[in-house]
């Protein structure tokens, strides 16, 4: 959010002073949001989807529960999407290779319960799209019978 597209599509490495606009991007998006009444929750969600759970994140260095559950949430879906999608200066990796680094960084990075619970989800998720096919190959079974 409010990041130029040079800086978001630069396929090389980062200059200082990049970084730092990077940096700022999650309070330019709490500023935006919080033109909206409606919308002011969410913008503190914005702001705090940098942080760590080791402390280690951007802009207000927050830590474990500190961090909203909210922005915990958007963290790990952001990561998620970032490293499975193709972006100018990588080339995307596969879901399971995605989940697998999520749940390495838990507890660093990510809250481990939900990088726990995302699991859950995308598991759920491979499983409910699996059983139409089983469903359909169980039909064609008896069919043939």
């Amino acid at each position: 959010m409010a990041i130029p597209d040079a800086i978001l599509n630069k396929p090389g490495p980062l200059e200082p002073e990049e970084w730092t606009f990077i940096h700022q991007h999650t309070v330019i998006g709490e500023r935006i949001l919080a033109a909206a009444p409606a919308l002011a929750n969410v913008g503190a969600l914005v702001r705090s989807s940098h942080e760590r759970w080791d402390g280690s994140g951007y802009p207000d260095r927050l830590s474990g529960a500190l961090i909203p559950l909210g922005a915990r949430i958007i963290a790990v879906c952001d990561a998620f999407d970032a490293m499975t999608s193709e972006r100018p200066y990588k080339a995307a990796v596969s879901a399971e290779r995605a989940v697998e680094t999520l749940t390495e960084n838990a507890g660093h990075q990510f809250d481990p319960k939900v990088v726990a619970a995302f699991r859950l989800v995308l598991e759920r998720r491979h499983a409910q799209q699996r059983q139409p096919q089983v469903a359909s190959t169980t039909e064609s079974l008896r069919a043939s019978a």
